[in-house]
């Protein structure tokens, strides 16, 4: 029987087909083997961002070396502010907030809040006809319904199903437990009651990450206006009707306008690294405090300020060895309030010249401090009553009609006295040596003009403690002779750290000042030393507003310690530019940008390369004039 080529060729091609079919199974089996082997020896994201361990437990979840709570809201009160989450998103630790909104159908409110308002005034006549007397809770739920399907029924309003959920992380139990009641002391407060999810702290953890998963399921029904008021969107605001312009608030565009005198107290404190703007800020501050009547007193160690003190019309007095401008450290206020005696006054001057005279000629005593034995101590709170009665200044006199000694009166007083040789030998290189010139004089400068700035620039850096600390003495003199609102302004402030009874003193008038109408502002860019002070912290204490700009890696821990900043605070205060920082006021604090006007920045800037622009176009106009 013959067979048919075509048939020969389809028997051919089943025999190759089952001998070629296993082959390529083996293969395609072998590279799946392959690839998968592949895959366990790769890092996937999720490898990266999983824990190491984790555990659940009825009351918290163990994520790692972390654990986690979740609480959530059960109930709302019948009416909450705007902003009342605040507190919660402002809680110094860390955190996740999930809210779930549904929305709800108005047509099945409407049914539903028809019902209640039936049964609620069904209740009232019943109760009325009984001659019951009036329930002002019902009366009140009524009218609250009647609201909401007005709302609901013009657009006002929409209608949700909200849920709410927190999760908590902490580093161990106890930890855990202690900023859980501070959560729920917190909602509290607001009237809002929560409840810990027991059984459910994996849901709970899982509804809070941001997936948008709602695994817990605990809603709320409520109102837009309510959920509205929940959004965790907000940033502090320091706006005012009244005050000084400072910036521009750098989370919500709004301007940081503020009164530094409608505080408990007007003093200000300014931290930042150099060049970062804390000179520009405190100037555009003295410009604009200028310009709604406020005094201004600054104290200038660079000579930062010439430029705007002649644009105001200012008075500028330069101190130094050679300068004209004395100032006398044993001057005393001219005019002293009705319930303060002569007596209380002419003590605190003393106290206030031994300051002086134990950095210009103490001793080094034990711990690095200058100052005097207590022999030293006695003889020298003698000698400094004497040289005060010397020129009759007693208790009961009129300070208005004497004229105050000198350190040379001192040295004759001391001279006199057994025990007295050494410190006039120490005293003499103020009196007759190299710095006789320095504060051995009668005082001539005058106080009588809104702005008036006293330059240490041109004197050896060991007379300016000094003469910062005699400045500031006869600043605050001049303040308790005569209530005015005033803004004493010092900068480089740790030089007067350097010294406890500098320190002492500053400290002394931060804490008096309010009485006097006086606020002031402490300038520092060296915040370790002025901070680890105990004076210097203290001021910072009494000081109701600061102001943190760029801060250096080596002073960061000090300032993120003294003004308990988040982590992402103190990321800001590292990375951000020139005139942005961190603003505070009380118990509220902003981002803030500095923003001058062209013409202020024209006064103000302390920019070398600007400077020369500005006097080179003053050059060129006054030629162009000739």
């Amino acid at each position: 029987m013959a067979i048919k080529p075509s048939a020969l060729n389809e028997s051919k091609i089943e025999k190759e087909k089952i001998k070629t079919t296993p082959l390529k199974e083996d293969k395609s089996k072998e590279i799946v083997e392959t690839e998968e082997f592949y895959r366990k020896g790769t890092v996937t994201v999720l490898d990266l961002i999983a824990p190491s361990a984790l555990r659940v437990a009825p009351q918290y979840l163990q994520l790692g070396d972390r654990y986690l709570r979740t609480i959530f809201i059960s109930t709302f009160p019948r009416y909450v502010s705007v902003g009342w989450f605040v507190p919660i998103i402002n809680f110094n630790a860390h955190l996740d907030v999930a809210m779930f909104f549904y929305p709800v159908q108005t047509k099945i409110i409407l049914k539903q809040l028809q019902k209640q308002v039936g049964n609620l005034e069904a209740e009232l006549s019943a109760e009325q006809e009984k001659g019951m007397p009036r329930d002002p809770l019902k009366e009140t739920a009524l009218r609250d319904v009647e609201r909401l399907r007005d709302d609901l029924t013009t657009g006002v309003e929409h209608f949700f199903q909200f849920a709410l959920y927190t999760t908590i992380y902490a580093k161990n139990e106890k930890e855990l437990d202690t900023l859980t009641e501070k959560i729920e002391s917190l909602f509290a407060a607001k009237l809002v009651k929560t409840r810990r999810s027991f059984y459910q702290s994996e849901q709970g953890f899982n509804s809070t990450l941001p997936l948008a998963q709602d695994e817990l399921m605990v809603t709320m029904n409520i109102n837009s206006s309510p959920c509205a008021s929940s959004f965790p969107f907000i940033s502090s605001d320091l706006t005012s009707n009244n005050g000084v312009l400072y910036g521009i608030n750098r989370h919500n565009n709004s301007l940081v306008l503020f009164d530094r005198f409608s505080m408990p107290n007007a003093n200000f404190i300014v931290f930042a690294t150099s060049g970062s703007g804390k000179s520009y800020f405190c100037k555009l501050e003295v410009l604009r405090s200028l310009m709604l009547g406020t005094d201004v007193i600054v104290i200038d160690p660079e000579k930062e300020y010439k430029h705007l003190s002649d644009a105001v019309g200012g008075t500028y007095i330069n101190i130094s060895l050679a300068s004209d401008s004395k100032i006398n450290p044993f001057d005393l206020p001219q005019t002293a309030a009705k319930d303060v005696k002569t007596t209380d006054i002419i003590r605190s001057g003393v106290i206030a010249i031994k300051g002086l005279l134990k950095i210009m000629i103490g001793r080094n005593l034990e711990g690095g401090t200058k100052g005097f034995t207590p022999q030293e101590d006695s003889l020298m709170d003698r000698a400094l009553l004497e040289t005060y009665a010397k020129k009759d200044i007693v208790p009961g006199c009129d300070l208005t009609r004497v004229d105050p000694p000198t350190m040379s009166d001192l040295q004759e007083v001391l001279s006199g006295m057994e025990g007295g040789g050494d410190l006039v030998e120490r005293l003499k290189k103020y009196t007759e040596g190299t710095f006789s010139g320095f504060l051995n004089n009668s005082t001539n400068v005058k106080m009588n003009n809104q702005l008036v700035v006293f330059s240490v620039r041109d004197l050896e850096d060991e007379l300016r403690p000094m003469a910062i600390y005699t400045i500031v003495n006869y600043i605050w003199n001049v303040v308790r002779s005569e209530l005015k609102k005033r803004i004493l302004l010092i900068d480089e402030a740790w030089w007067l750290m350097q010294h406890e009874d500098s320190a002492k003193f500053i400290f002394a008038l931060v804490k008096r000042c309010r009485k006097y109408y006086l606020g002031v502002t402490t300038i520092t860019q060296d915040v370790n030393d002025f901070l680890l002070s105990p004076y210097g912290r203290a001021i910072v204490t009494n000081s109701a507003m600061q102001l943190l700009l760029k801060q250096s890696p080596a002073a960061i821990n000090s300032v993120t310690k003294t003004f308990i900043l988040t982590e992402g605070e103190k990321y800001l205060l590292l990375e951000c530019g020139i005139g942005e920082g961190i603003f505070f006021a009380g118990s509220k604090h902003v981002a803030i940008k500095v923003v001058a006007s062209y013409s202020e920045d024209q006064l103000i800037t302390s920019d070398p390369k600007q400077l020369l622009e500005i006097e080179e176009s003053k050059k060129e106009f006054s030629q162009n004039l000739e």
